[in-house]
Order: C-alpha cells, then structure tokens, then sequence
C-alpha cells in the first residue's frame, strides 16, 4: 500500500513577499486546471459529474469559495516551501 511521504516542510517560514507569489500561483494553479477541463470537454455545472463531465469550480479564481481556494493554495504554498527547503532563493529581478 502507497504511503505519501513528503517533505516535512513545517518549519519554513514564507516572508510577506512569498506569501503574495503564493497566492498568485494558486490563481495560476487553478486557471491550468480550469483550461485543461475545458479542453477536455468539462463544462460548469451546479454539482460534479464526471459522466457528463460538469465541475461547479469551472469559475474563475477570484469567485471560488475560500474552501475551494484551499486546495490550490496548499499546493501553491508547500511548493514554494519545499523550494526554500531544498535550499533554493527565490528572488524578484
């Protein structure tokens, strides 16, 4: 049986500037979602159904509820952190 095992990233810190990116990676995150479904066939629908291939979050970013932000967000987040984990800089030229 598969048992996840990431990096424990728990104990870095993203300063101000990093949280912003953060957030606008999630957005990022979430529109490559959204034109993937689209391109896939998925239209906007008031439930998910994968039969008929309808997705509620096929909005945009911005009129998500903050639960439905959660997961793009998370993935945004610990990915900068791993980064800093590995021992990388992130810096804006």
């Amino acid at each position: 049986m598969y048992t996840p095992n990431p990096i424990d990233t728990s104990d870095v810190i993203l300063p101000e500037e990093l949280t912003k990116l953060a957030e606008l990676i999630a957005e990022n995150v979430h529109e490559v979602w959204a034109r993937n479904r689209i391109s896939q066939g998925w239209t906007l629908g008031d439930v998910r159904d994968d039969e008929l291939k309808k997705h509620p979050c096929l909005i945009p970013y911005v009129d998500l509820t903050e639960d439905e932000k959660h997961f793009d967000r998370e993935t945004a987040f610990e990915t900068i952190k791993f980064i800093k984990k590995l021992g990388f800089n992130i810096i804006k030229e």
